[in-house]
């Protein structure tokens, strides 16, 4: 494996930069500087297969291959063109090329990023006679390039398909939240496992599941396959002894104080399916219930949940009912626990009528959220 520092960037659900930039600093990385959506920094290929592995908060891991000044497209393609590309894969590995631009003089990116395809393909050719196909779908090596006003950097996808695809959940509800920030509620709200935890309207069950691996050690990459493993350079020995001792380091599946409820039956089975996939269903425990009528399942703990809306509750006037009954429930069953709940409607929480003691500014996708925090005590204030 080549020791050579290299660069990477790694993007995450907005509002997660610090807590990604922990992460990878406890993952080894260096030179780690946070930005608008993610994280550069620096390391071998090693730690690169170390943090597709074990990282809960990165969407993927980027490998900065190169850049330079722009003015027009013929310099996009003429910088992509100067890579020696039969360096990085084989001409038999399909390609696809994606680009973002902040601010950029271009007057057609997808034009662009034909040239930047051309140049991949004219690089091979030259030097093997072949190009490689392109693959929209399901490519062996993603290609992506960002510009800004006057510069291009060129990338290459070390993860394939996104982190948050952890190659476990086999269900999803109507709206589910991303792996990745699900693991950064969890992350934000301070739970620790081995304490209780419960998310009363729980969907197809993301929180729980992201809990329940933090719980037994299991790294979230473990059982699935990534985008490095395309590229010429991959160490398969290296990669193999990161896994195994990442599966070595697991606990074994026994229960823990992750607790799951939600009204929807047709939800709580494919939280079931989920967990049951995954190895994990005696871990968690759930059972169908109202949030407004069910107790907590414990003295004290930490609540982590993403409301349901739209068809599941209905329109705003019944959300503008049930929300003031939720902070009657959390008032009166949930003494000693601090809830942690996301919502993309800035007006809705100030109907639970408890005082937010933290709201932190959280994207699901391109939606704005926040996580509101409310540490309930027996006769909380009301608004």
């Amino acid at each position: 494996m080549d020791k050579k520092k290299q660069r990477f960037f790694a993007p995450c659900p907005r509002g997660l930069e610090a807590l990604l930039a922990q992460e990878l600093t406890g993952l080894g990385a260096q030179d780690i500087a946070s930005g608008f959506g993610g994280v550069a920094f620096a390391g071998d290929f090693t730690l690169c297969y170390r943090v597709n592995l074990h990282s809960r908060m990165a969407s993927r891991v980027l490998w900065r291959v190169g850049g330079g000044a722009y003015r027009d497209e013929e310099d996009v393609y003429q910088g992509a063109l100067s890579f020696n590309w039969p360096d990085f894969f084989s001409v038999d590995r399909s390609i696809v090329v994606k680009m973002t631009a902040q601010k950029s003089p271009l007057k057609s990116l997808e034009f662009t990023t034909l040239r930047i395809k051309d140049a991949v393909c004219d690089s091979f050719r030259a030097a093997t006679g072949e190009r490689p196909n392109v693959d929209i779908r399901e490519p062996d090596v993603r290609i992506y390039a960002f510009l800004t006003s006057d510069t291009c950097t060129l990338y290459l996808d070390t993860s394939g398909d996104s982190l948050f695809k952890r190659g476990l959940r086999k269900q999803a509800g109507a709206a589910p939240l991303n792996e990745n920030l699900a693991a950064g509620m969890l992350m934000l709200s301070g739970w620790q496992p081995g304490t209780p935890l419960f998310d009363p309207m729980c969907g197809s069950g993301t929180i729980l599941m992201e809990a329940a691996l933090m719980a037994l050690n299991i790294a979230p990459g473990s059982r699935r396959s990534f985008g490095f493993m395309k590229l010429s350079n991959f160490d398969a020995a290296a990669w193999n002894r990161l896994r195994d001792a990442a599966l070595a380091a697991q606990h074994p599946a026994q229960p823990q104080a992750i607790y799951g409820r939600d009204l929807f039956g047709d939800s709580l089975r494919d939280a079931q399916v989920n967990l049951e996939a995954a190895g994990l269903s005696g871990v968690v425990q759930l059972k169908q219930g109202n949030v407004l009528e069910v107790p907590a399942p414990a003295e004290s703990g930490t609540i982590v949940t993403n409301p349901p809306y739209g068809i599941r509750i209905g329109e705003q006037a019944e959300l503008a009912e049930f929300y003031p009954r939720l902070g009657d429930w959390l008032k009166r069953k949930c003494a000693g626990w601090n809830a942690y709940i996301l919502s993309a409607d800035m007006q809705l929480p100030r109907l639970i009528r408890l005082a937010a003691s933290r709201r932190t500014p959280l994207f699901n996708g391109a939606l704005e959220c926040r996580l509101f925090e409310y540490k309930i005590v027996a006769g909380s204030a009301r608004k």
